[in-house]
Formats: structure tokens, sequence, C-alpha cells
């Protein structure tokens, strides 16, 4: 059996409980096409993506990576057929740090680029690429058709530039199924783009990490490096050695969600399961947590974004438009500079992750960014202050048979502070994270119309200062808005259909200072998704989807807008601007 983005079985995804779509509650499910499709041979044979001309290119709506002017260099990190890849070991491949990318010395911008093409039938997959088990990206793969796909990630990964500098090992993990029925084999090229240019190349506080520690498994094993957490009682550490002369620490947390819990936050309590006799409901409720620990210390935690991967809802809905953060995951940042203090002894510390009311599998890992002061072999400091409050779970329940109409609420506190004595002398770091959560979920006409509108909201900030001066301060501001619903009508010949509307956004503001200027970044990135079905078994035998985007950026370097619109594999409206040019640019190293 195959894990897929929904960690599904491919024969096992029981849609039909028996004569009625009402004689049971079904989540959001995962579907793929019934195109005809056959084998590629070309496909399989060959090693490289060369699409045929009728290929559709699929992308996720995003801002184009702001280039510098100078010289850039190319080098080819991994080039790979992925057919039958699940349960084998991930993909590996060596890099050198190409001489001929730092003849100029450090670059200021490296750009990863993910190239891939497939044809067939095939459900959507989770993949994770790892450098010297450091992970730089999380994607899910678009579903095929029998004309063939293309589609491009292009990511910034600048900040893990210190990876890029020695010997390390590529590993890329893949779980892809390929029998008689799903054909789809995926085509992969994977790039690092090196670009020269005028950047601040002082060390400090802002600019990339000197040093990152993997926080995940390590090779050899028969999946990808991260974590799996399988349940609400799982947790999975790795206990690692930190260098005696770091002077700051953030903790970067990849994750994505599976199996029943790929729409947790349509998931009802678990007392409308019990009273409804629904044991293959998915249960537990609609409020997830990914926790941070160090050293059994709640550090941090993270309230995901909802991401619907490109087979979720109604697979006519991304194509080729994909859902927000299907093709490039977001990771997420704790800071944990405040308690360096009792780390910094030389000895392994343990940094555990869990999910709170987790039901199905999990996969979370997490890259440790380190500062390190050159001019010192060791660094003290102390935590003076640490206070967790929440998360303050709040749900409300009315049941009647299937119909039901559940609230649930939370808040969640976490803040500390702590200082570290380095040659920049005594930095006292406070940080802080405050969360809120907001899920309604109503159940009607015997569960066959489900509505959910759950709002995430956070504010993070962490602020370092000298006794006299600030070093170096941020706070960012997000808001995850979602509206869900599905109206399933009776089953007819063995085919019933689906009515799917979405509404899906992120917005984030974020600022960060110091001695050296000012930096503001401002992202509205919204989606409105309408579509209409019908299925047999898993799948999709007819139907038509059509998504309408928005996605604006305005900052200090520079702004961008985009306005899309598609449906059924056609792009009928597609503008962008950028009307503005860079502004009173941050420089992101400080003294």
């Amino acid at each position: 059996m195959g894990r897929g983005c929904s960690v599904l079985a491919l024969l096992s995804i029981l849609l039909l409980a028996g004569s009625s779509r009402s004689s049971a509650w079904s989540k959001p499910k995962k579907f793929t096409t019934s195109e005809e499709d056959r084998p590629w041979l070309p496909l399989l044979q060959s090693s490289s993506p060369a699409p045929d001309a009728n290929a559709t290119t699929y992308f996720q709506v995003a801002r184009p990576i702001p280039l510098p002017d100078g010289e850039n260099c190319s080098v080819l990190l991994l080039q790979h057929d992925f057919g039958y890849t699940f349960g084998k070991p991930a993909v590996t491949a060596d890099y050198r740090p190409p001489p001929r990318c730092w003849r100029h010395g450090r670059p200021s911008k490296v750009v990863l680029e993910w190239r891939a093409a497939s044809r067939g039938r095939q459900f959507d997959r989770i993949l994770g690429i790892w450098i010297g088990g450091v992970e730089i990206l999380r994607s899910c793969t678009a579903e095929p058709r029998s004309n063939g796909i293309v589609w491009t990630v292009e990511k910034d990964v600048s900040r893990y530039l210190s990876l890029f500098s020695r010997n390390q090992t590529v590993a890329v993990f893949l779980g892809n199924i390929v029998d008689e029925t799903y054909t789809g084999v995926y085509r992969v090229n994977i790039s690092l783009h090196f670009y020269a240019g005028s950047s601040d190349r002082r060390r400090g506080f802002g600019s990339p990490a000197d040093l990152i520690i993997p926080i995940s498994r390590d090779l050899p094993l028969n999946d990808g490096q991260w974590f799996v957490i399988k349940n609400s009682t799982d947790s999975q550490s790795k206990k690692v050695v930190l260098p005696r002369n770091a002077y700051r620490a953030l903790l970067e947390i990849y994750l994505s969600f599976h199996g029943d819990d790929e729409f947790w936050y349509s998931n009802p309590p678990e007392e409308y399961v019990t009273a409804n006799n629904l044991s293959s409901t998915p249960g537990n409720g609609a409020f997830r947590e990914v926790i941070a620990a160090v050293d059994g210390t709640v550090a941090g935690a993270v309230w995901p974004f909802p991401v619907i991967y490109t087979g979720g809802v109604n697979p006519l809905l991304w194509r080729p438009i994909t859902g927000i953060g299907s093709f490039d995951l977001p990771s997420y940042d704790v800071e944990i500079t405040p308690f360096l203090g009792d780390l910094l002894d030389g000895t392994a510390h343990e940094f555990r992750f869990s999910v709170a009311n987790a039901l199905g599998d999990w996969f979370v890992d997490g890259n440790l960014h380190l500062w390190l002061d050159e001019k010192s072999a060791r660094t003290t400091g102390k935590l003076i202050k640490h206070r967790v409050e929440g998360p303050n779970l709040a749900v409300d329940s009315v049941i009647e048979g299937l119909d039901g109409e559940f609230s649930t609420a939370a808040e969640r506190k976490i803040s500390a502070a702590g200082w570290v004595v380095s040659s920049r002398g005594k930095i006292t770091t406070h940080t802080f994270q405050s969360l809120r959560f907001g899920n309604r979920l109503r159940l009607s006409h015997g569960g066959d119309d489900q509505e959910v509108n759950q709002t995430v909201g956070s504010t993070a900030g962490v602020y370092a200062k000298h006794p006299g001066s600030v070093v170096f301060s941020e706070e960012t501001v997000r808001s995850f808005p979602l509206y869900l619903r599905t109206v399933t009508g009776d089953q007819v010949n063995g085919s019933y259909s689906l009515v799917s509307n979405v509404s899906l956004g992120w917005s984030e503001r974020r600022f960060a200072g110091g001695k050296v200027g000012f930096y503001y970044a401002k992202v509205e990135n919204s989606q409105r998704a309408d579509g209409t079905m019908t299925v047999k078994g898993n799948l999709v035998t007819s139907g038509v989807g059509m998504t309408v985007q928005d996605y604006s950026y305005d900052g200090t370097d520079g702004c961008f807008s985009r306005h899309v619109s598609a449906s059924n594999y056609s792009l009928l409206v597609d503008e962008s601007t950028a009307v503005c040019g860079k502004r009173s640019p941050f420089s992101v190293a400080a003294k």
C-alpha cells in the first residue's frame, strides 16, 4: 500500500458505505480522474523531462524570486524517474560545491529548482528533499493526465547557504506506486542556481546561519527522513550536540498531514463519532497543534496552514492552478535563543516533536539554524524567563443524529527570555508566540452537507538587544482563513455527485529591523474554487472545476501582484504587475 499526499492505500478508499450517501458521514476525500490512460513508454525509458507538445503546465502562484544582477552558476543535483518507489530507500546523490559557483566568494542568493513531468494516471504524492539531513523542500506532486503534465517549483534557499559550501549527500524521497491502473511515473530534474552579486557579507543575527543541524532521521531508511507521528500519544525526537560558541538558535519545522488527518479541520469530535457508531469516520475534533520541546520543555508551537493537496476535495479545482502551498509547503520558525544557556555544555540535548489530537500520520522534522561566534571558542548564557499558557481549548457541540454543529476555539501564548554572552557582548533575547484558533463545523441533511469555517491567527516575534541598543527585532503576523463546503448527492448506478466550494487564504505581515535598517513585507494570497464532479469508486468520471486566485506582495524589496482564473485545465485570465521597485533596502546582516 502506498502513501500519497493523503497517505492512503490506492484501493482502500471506501467512499461508498451503502446504497445511500446519507447512511454515514464522510469527510473530504482523495480522488483521481478516470481518463483513458496508458503507460508512457518513453517516460519509463528516458531520464530527462521531455513532455509532448500537448502537455499541460501546472503552477503555484507566487512572487517571482528577486535575483541580483551578478553572474549566476548552476549545478544539477539529481535527475531521476520516480516509478515504483514506495517502501524503497530515498534516491541519493553526492553534492560537491562547484568551484565555478564560488569563484566570486560567498553567493548572494541560491535558488532551488524542481522540474517534473508525468503522464498517465496517478494520485498526488508527498515528497521531500534533504541535503546533509537538512530538509530544504517539502512538496506534493501534481496529478498527471493522459496527454502529460509539467510543472516547476522554484524556491529561494539562501537561508541554507552554509550547507552548500561543503560536501553533502542529497536525498529525495517520493513514495510512488506504478501498476496496471496507476501508470504515472514522475520524471524529475533538481538543480541549484547560485547568484553572485552585491550583498553585505558580515555575519550576524539577520544573516543566514553559520551551521544547520538536522533534527531528522538518518539514512539509510525506506522512507523520507521526516519523523512519522501516528497519533496524539506518539512523539519523535533526536539528540544533538550544539557547538559551544553559538549565540543564536532558531528551529525551523517542516510538517505535512496525511491519512485520517489530511482534512483535520473537518474532523468532528469523538462524541459525534461514538453517538452515530461511525467507527470508520475520523474524529478527535478539528484542532491540531505541532509542539516542539527542548529537553522536555515546550519551546514553541505551530498551528498549521491547511494545505489542500492536488487531489484533495475535487482534483479539477487544482488544474492548472494548484492549491496555496501545495507545491512548496510552508515551514515554520521557532526562535529558541533564550534556551541556549542550557544547551552550550557540550552534551547531547533532545529535540522532540508531537501533535496534539493527531489521528493520522504527520510527517515532521526540523532544521536547527545556529549562528556561531567566530571570535571565541565558547559562549555562555542563561534562561531568565519562560511562560507557557494554553491552548485553552473549548468545544461546543450540538448533535442531532447525523446532523450536528461544532464550534472549537483555542488560544495559546508562549514567551521566553534569556541572555548570551559572546564577543558581541551580552545580548538579551525576548521571544513570544500568540496563537488563535476558531473552527465551526456544520453537518446537515444526514451529513451529506458539510461546511467548515475556520481561521488560524498567529503573532510571533523576537527582540534582541544590548543593554543600550537594539541588535535585531522581527515580528510576523499571519492569518489563515478557510471555508469549505461539500454537498453529496445520492448514489445512482454506483456513482454519486459532489459539489464543492473552497475559499483559502494566507495573509502575512512581517517587520524586521535593527542597527542596519528596516524591512517589511505584506502578502495577501487568496483562492476561491468551485466545482462539481461525478464519482465512481475513487475515480472522477466527469465534472468541472474553476479557481480564481489573487496574490499581492508589497515590501521594501519591491512589489508584485497577480490575478489568475482557470477552469478544467484551461487558463482563462492571467494578469500580473510589478509597479514598484526596490525601496529602502534592509541589509540582512547585523554587527
